[in-house]
């Protein structure tokens, strides 16, 4: 004999949206807390697989995303970080020390340089900001 089980859709769906807002709690709470305030704000992280999980799935949702790595691909942490913007956007600049190989940036749309150091050594890119996620990554 057999047994149908039926749930209505609202139930089912209403599980699935639970499920998701779960999961996304805990993407949340495995990332480190953010730095700033505003519109111009940070997070690095990446060190351990829930942080680093967590750090890549939020990618997308940032307006900047910075991703530091040796030549080798090994990651690096620890960087001196400085994002300089143009014009109406120079009260954006900020520096800090990336202490994970991911970094979230929050910031207003606009050009801006990046500037990256590891060991002594500078690396430089220009991005532009605004209409989607831009990832810019440091190689040392």
């Amino acid at each position: 004999m057999s047994h149908v089980f039926r749930l209505p859709l609202r139930r089912i769906l209403l599980a699935c949206a639970c499920a998701g807002a779960a999961l996304a709690a805990h993407a949340q709470s495995a990332m480190p807390a953010w730095q700033g305030t505003g519109p111009t704000r940070y997070v690095c992280g990446g060190i351990g697989s829930d942080e680093s999980g967590a750090m890549r799935a939020a990618m997308k949702d940032h307006p900047l995303a910075l991703l530091f790595a040796r030549a080798d691909g090994a990651y690096l942490a620890n960087l001196d970080v400085a994002i300089k913007g143009g014009g109406d956007n120079a009260s954006a600049a900020m520096a800090f020390t990336a202490t994970g190989p991911v970094c979230l940036i929050d910031i207003p749309a606009g050009r801006y340089t990046i500037d990256a150091t590891s060991n002594g050594q500078t690396k430089s890119q220009t991005v532009t900001v605004g209409g989607g996620s831009k990832t810019a990554s440091f190689r040392f």
